[in-house]
């Protein structure tokens, strides 16, 4: 199981110096990926009390534009993954994401793992010109557009949503395709709802759900691998990113939930150092140190 690190958006700063800290720090320890959160605006919450998420990713969080910052990410590092966990796609032109992310991963020398989801924030999918509502089916056939794309020098494609006509980027990328994977989020107990479980069973090459490493959790595992047997794909194929947050949690704890995400078949895990207290690179990075010792050790 590699085991990688999420980026704390919110909770560093934002200068290039700590950016840059950070991520070397990650590759250094070895840690095997970090993992890039994204969002373009946030909303006011007096305006939006709807939105309890709000709390967190608002019009004063700091958040990094994702292609952005893994372009500065490339430059300094050399041999840790770049992932985005998630890229919210289909507020997005199709044709450009698969360009930005072809060009992140010839930067990289073939790093970048594309994590893509559909999103929560309608804030921002009206900010941009896009619709909230069919968000879900149009990231199927996007999926399917940025493969073409990042495999065939010309694309010819007529769907739903996209038409290219006798078209293609140019450079393509190292990893062709760059791979896949879906996040699966939700809220409460039930977790992603079944319409996400199912495309990721059918579409992706792994997926990074926010599910904790429980009976609950592994039913929901259970689940996608059922509909992958059920869509003639290999379950053992799909990739399985776990999240482990430490804050406020003892070494004895951390070890007891990397072993159950190893027993629920995760390939991946992201160590999350957010959530408590930290405010500097350094802070953070002290963390993932403490952490990789005893997981090392």
């Amino acid at each position: 199981m590699q085991v990688g690190v999420i980026f704390p958006q919110t909770e560093i700063e934002p200068d290039p110096s700590a950016v840059r800290d950070f991520a070397q720090a990650a590759e250094d320890l070895g840690y095997s990926h970090i993992f890039i959160a994204d969002h373009v605006l946030g909303a006011d919450p007096s305006f939006h009390p709807e939105r309890p998420a709000f709390a967190t990713y608002n019009h004063k969080a700091v958040v990094h534009e994702a292609f952005t910052l893994m372009g500065f990410l490339a430059g300094v590092t050399s041999r840790v993954g770049l992932t985005t966990g998630i890229l919210i796609l289909p507020q997005r032109q199709t044709a450009l994401v698969a360009k930005q992310a072809a060009e992140i991963d010839v930067l990289s020398g073939g790093r970048l793992r594309l994590g893509i989801g559909v999103g929560w924030n309608d804030v921002e999918f009206e900010a941009l010109g896009e619709d909230f509502h069919n968000r879900g089916r149009r990231s199927a056939e996007q999926i399917a557009v940025m493969r073409a794309l990042w495999t065939q020098e010309v694309v010819d494609f007529q769907g739903r949503w996209h038409n290219i006509t006798h078209a293609g980027i140019n450079p393509l990328p190292v990893q062709r395709p760059i791979p896949i994977w879906i996040g699966g989020g939700g809220s409460g107990a039930a977790g992603p709802v079944d319409a996400v479980l199912r495309r990721i069973a059918r579409l992706a090459d792994g997926w990074c759900p926010s599910i904790a490493a429980d009976a609950a959790g592994k039913a929901i595992v259970d689940r996608v691998r059922t509909y992958s047997e059920e869509y003639g794909r290999d379950p053992d194929a799909l990739g399985l990113d776990g999240r482990l947050r430490i804050a406020g949690k003892q070494p004895e704890d951390w070890m007891g939930e990397v072993k159950a995400w190893e027993e629920m078949g995760a390939t991946h895990l992201s160590v999350e150092t957010r959530r408590g207290g930290l405010t500097t690179a350094d802070q953070h990075i002290e963390v993932m140190r403490r952490f990789k010792d005893v997981l090392d050790g």
